[in-house]
């Protein structure tokens, strides 16, 4: 019985006791739990990995593609691992009454982990944490700081064009990359649908400049943007290679970490589809144009949604002509002086863009009825949409 005892042996030191104040805990469990599929063949995968170490207790979830892990502030008796399903602990932490001290704990025989909470009881099955994957390692070729509010409107402007067409995959993430402008290194970021195009660039941050251009996925872009919206003022630490990035939010050691493999592809040679030679300048009350462009799509059908709009000298007619239900015809004051022009575009991916514009003013660059348009705040060099119309 050697072995046996052996196994006895090592199993027993697996088992782990830990206190954790509720608050911090249902922080933690907040960033971690989102990235667990609610659907996966893969048991493990729905678990998220308990670990009691020194620092205080690691929180990790992965779903393959995306790792997030927190360490949070606890009283460690015993250092241990354990792995327990992920939705299910998140919503009991959530239940438990506010102030509350969670205990966690396993004992190396069994497969379970109990969850203690002033009266309240938990099993919880558990895996063993030797089957966890670990997609985080690997080395990280560049490193850099950005401002928690610039990587927001990196995300924020560019986000609403990434593709959702899953066999143009290369289109399913924001395209992040350096480039030379005048004389300066710049941070900039793509995402394109075949439709609609949005660019948005800022001063490269030092240690950014000759990163590979890289893909990142629509996933791991809205797991960044909520975790923006809960650590805002801080910088935060990413490094990337040309498979993965990391993104380390909070203080070194602490904090979350969400480190996600990167769209393997090439993203096309955007700047060939951005039109240089628009001539034909329309500026535009942003609000009022907003609400017209709603006012007479009222009367389309979903499908399609196109709304044209007759632009002469001073003013522009907005229309929308529905076979079923009728037409809405809408007239506003412009300032443009070219040539008249119809042109129309679908109705939802106007708001889209004219929504992402800072200031009041929206400036068109227009050429014809059937090539791109060019979109941006009127004094707003560093951000700029492209769109292209729909035959009406």
């Amino acid at each position: 019985g050697a072995s046996r005892r052996g196994n006895e042996a090592g199993s027993k030191s697996h088992s782990m006791k830990v206190t954790v104040e509720r608050a911090a805990l249902l922080k933690a469990l907040g960033h971690v739990h989102r990235v667990v599929e609610r659907r996966t063949t893969i048991p493990i995968l729905s678990n998220v990995l308990l670990r009691a170490e020194e620092e205080g207790l690691r929180l990790k979830a992965t779903d393959l593609d995306i790792e997030v892990t927190e360490t949070v502030r606890a009283d460690v008796v015993q250092a241990g691992a354990v792995t327990v399903p992920a939705h299910v602990l998140y919503d009991i932490v959530r239940k438990l009454p506010e102030g509350a001290q969670v205990s966690l704990e396993t004992s190396g025989e069994t497969s379970q982990a109990q969850l203690r909470s002033g009266r309240s009881r938990f099993s919880l099955q558990a895996l063993p944490e030797a089957d966890f994957p670990d997609i985080a390692a690997g080395e990280m070729s560049v490193g850099f700081a950005i401002g928690a509010s610039d990587l927001k409107r990196l995300i924020d402007k560019t986000q609403f064009a990434i593709s959702t067409e899953e066999t143009r995959y290369y289109l399913n993430g924001i395209y992040l990359h350096t480039i030379e402008a005048e004389g300066e290194m710049r941070l900039r970021a793509v995402a394109t649908d075949g439709h609609r195009l949005a660019r948005i660039e800022l001063p490269a941050p030092e240690g950014a400049a000759g990163m590979p251009g890289i893909i990142v996925p629509r996933k791991a872009v809205s797991e960044i943007q909520k975790l923006v919206a809960d650590e805002p003022g801080e910088a935060v630490r990413i490094s990337l290679s040309q498979a993965k990035i990391r993104f380390a939010f909070g203080a070194e050691g602490s904090g979350v970490v969400l480190t996600s493999k990167l769209i393997d592809g090439t993203f096309p040679d955007y700047q060939r589809v951005i039109p240089t030679g628009n001539d034909k300048r329309l500026t535009i009350e942003k609000k009022d144009f907003q609400e017209a462009v709603d006012r007479v799509s009222t009367i389309s059908s979903e499908r399609g949604r196109a709304v044209k709009l007759a632009i002469a000298e001073g003013r522009m007619t907005l229309s929308v002509n529905n076979p079923d239900s009728g037409n809405a015809v809408e007239e506003l004051d412009v300032d443009y002086d070219a040539s008249p022009l119809d042109i129309g575009f679908n109705a939802r991916y106007l708001l889209d863009i004219t929504n992402q514009l800072d200031s009041d003013t929206a400036l068109f660059k227009l050429a014809d009825p059937g090539s791109p348009t060019v979109i941006q705040d009127r004094d707003e060099a560093a951000t700029l949409y492209v769109l292209m119309p729909m035959r009406v």
